[in-house]
């Protein structure tokens, strides 16, 4: 290849636009300030890439905080009924939906007080996010850390958790009379069982505070799972099946209820949070 001398460009930057005066600087928390957890959070939203974003959701949770505690109004006057009474009366509906392995997690500590102090108005979740749950699943048997490598035998892998098999035995065990009980009410007194209703009856039959359908239960707080039987929990219902059948679980009614969640025609909104 011939030698030969390349031009030199007349200027290596390009001018640009004035910055906007308004716009906000990058900048991080000072901990020289000390430690104020509060303000740290507060922080994330001008210190840049994805901290930014977790600022923005802060932001607009805290927003939906507000717009829940508003009085509740209809297009032509205020209600009048106790919006505890149900998530659409409210004026701000908030859905929590999360999936089952946030569940196997210490998330789930976290849900279990959103649910306890009612801070959620509805919860979507799949059937491994009601099975896992440490309150039904086999009375408070818990999940551990741990590796593929160092994992026992009859111990299932769920990223860096380990749950044994034996939490399934024994939430068999416990499930099954609360089944036979469901398909007596429904022979007997009617009962139209949905995803939705088996959940609130396995958190009033649980009866135990460590349970997020426990709390569900306790604060009335519907919960939505449309592919109940998708997971192990399904397979426990075909079991049982085969030694009492006949109990129905309507999906296509139940999927019927996060849509009847949606807020009563007025100044309202539903906001979500999807985990």
């Amino acid at each position: 290849m011939a030698h030969h001398i390349h031009p030199i460009p007349g200027d290596l930057y390009r001018k640009t636009a004035p910055i906007q005066e308004d716009m906000p600087k990058v900048q991080g928390y000072n901990f020289n300030q000390g430690v104020d957890h509060r303000a740290m959070l507060q922080s994330y939203l001008n210190t840049g890439l994805q901290a930014t974003n977790v600022g923005k959701a802060i932001q607009q949770i805290n927003k939906m905080i507000e717009r829940r505690q508003q009085p509740v109004e209809t297009l032509n006057a205020t209600v009048k009924e106790d919006p505890s009474t149900c998530p659409c009366l409210r004026s701000c509906t908030i859905f929590l939906s999360y999936t089952s392995n946030l569940i196997s997690s210490g998330i789930r500590e976290i849900i279990c007080y959103l649910a306890e102090h009612k801070m959620v108005d509805v919860l979507v979740t799949t059937a491994g996010g009601i099975e896992e749950d440490p309150g039904l699943r086999g009375r408070l048997l818990y999940s551990w850390q741990g590796t593929l490598q160092k994992r026992p035998k009859q111990v299932r892998k769920n990223g860096n958790t380990l749950m044994s098999d034996e939490n399934y035995v024994k939430f068999d065990k416990w499930i099954r009379p609360v089944l036979k009980q469901m398909l007596l009410e429904q022979n007997t007194q009617g009962v139209y069982w949905t995803p939705s209703k088996m959940i609130h009856r396995l958190g009033k039959e649980i009866n135990n505070p460590e349970s997020v359908c426990y709390w569900a239960y306790k604060n009335n707080i519907p919960v939505f799972s449309p592919a109940l039987t998708d997971g192990a929990i399904g397979d426990m219902f075909y079991l049982f099946s085969m030694e009492d059948p006949g109990l129905i679980c309507d999906i296509v009614e139940g999927r019927r209820g996060p849509v009847l969640m949606r807020p009563c025609p007025g100044e309202r909104s539903e906001q979500m949070l999807n985990l």
